[in-house]
This record gives C-alpha cells, structure tokens and sequence, in this order.
C-alpha cells in the first residue's frame, strides 16, 4: 500500500519545519521507501508496518507540540510492490508519448 501523509504541529510555534523535519527523520529510518515533497512524505508497505511509522511520526511531533493535525490518503492494493516508483514512470511515459 501507498500511504500520503502530511503531520502539522499546531501551537508549538510559527516556524513547523523543524518538527516537521523530525517527522521525515522517522519515516527515512523505518527502512521503508519513501518520498517527500513539498505538501505531502509518501511511504510504501505492508498495512501495519506503514500505520506504525505513521503513528510515530505523529509521536515525535506531538512530544513538542500540543496538538498536531495529519491528512492521510491511503492506496491499498494488495500484491502490488513499487508502486511508490511505477505510477510516476507510468505518467512520465504517457507525456513522453510512449
């Protein structure tokens, strides 16, 4: 499964970059691939294993922030592996012309 999530602190200050950072930092050593950008970090796996680095993404914020809010949007395909990879070069080959 894919998993798009976004964790934003709120009331710890103005500047959530930091925290949000320390919310990256445990999505890239659960080992799991991944992507970030600039509204959302994407990660790929099994359904538990993806919803426990979600939870403690969350954790890692909430420790330094007294409330945070999380957007999650979920592709659940099961036998599907690389799709994290496979749906960008599908479109990237589309606009290529292939």
């Amino acid at each position: 499964m894919l998993v798009a999530f976004s964790v934003t602190p709120l009331g710890a200050s103005e500047s959530v970059g930091d925290l949000v950072a320390e919310a990256v930092r445990v999505v890239r050593a659960s080992g799991l691939p991944n992507r970030t950008d600039a509204m959302f970090t994407t990660i790929e796996g099994e359904w538990d294993e993806v919803m426990a680095v979600v939870k403690q993404a969350v954790d890692v914020v909430a420790a330094q922030a007294p409330r945070v809010s999380v957007t999650l949007k979920a592709d659940v395909r099961p036998g599907v592996t690389d799709a994290l990879n496979a749906k960008v070069e599908h479109v990237e080959r589309r606009l290529a012309g292939q």
